[in-house]
């Protein structure tokens, strides 16, 4: 298992940010994610629920589906994800079928955290498979994109209803 530096993990959060922006650029709430296996960015992505109509392609499904394509397999054990918003249930499923080894997150999620927010899947101990996780890399910045899109979007929507 590789271990990453602070700077080597600021890195990639701030790629993961990058992918956030895209997302608010065509209007989904603005979260993305970066998945890196040996210091390398194998996938990335960002929210899609609303332009693609499905549920599930949060920007966390979004990178696991690149990443299974890249890599030619659906298991990544020695990779790392980085996602600017704590993950939910379903993607914290995902990434524990997949055998991610590190999750890192930015901003918690107290409406639908599913690593340590509201509950926290990754702790499961009857689970076959543990996932290290670590939240809160710049978190204050990942808060403050998703913070400055609503409230956009709240403004747009008063401006629309006058």
């Amino acid at each position: 298992m590789q271990v990453n530096s602070p700077s080597q993990d600021e890195y990639f959060m701030r790629l993961a940010m990058t992918q956030a922006e895209l997302a608010w650029a065509v209007g989904e709430v603005p979260v993305g994610a970066v998945l890196v296996k040996a210091g390398v960015v194998i996938a990335s992505g960002f929210n899609q629920p609303i332009s693609l109509h499905d549920p599930s392609a949060h920007a966390e499904m979004q990178v696991l589906r690149s990443a299974g394509i890249t890599l030619q397999n659906y298991r990544f054990s020695d990779c790392s994800l980085y996602v600017t918003l704590e993950p939910c249930a379903m993607c914290a499923g995902a990434m524990l079928h997949a055998r991610l080894s590190r999750v890192i997150f930015g901003a918690t999620d107290l409406k639908t955290g599913a690593a340590g927010s509201v509950f926290n899947l990754f702790e499961q101990r009857q689970l076959n498979h543990h996932t290290k996780v670590t939240g809160g890399l710049l978190a204050d910045e990942c808060s403050n994109l998703l913070s400055s899109f609503f409230v956009q979007r709240r403004l747009q929507k008063k401006s629309v209803e006058n």
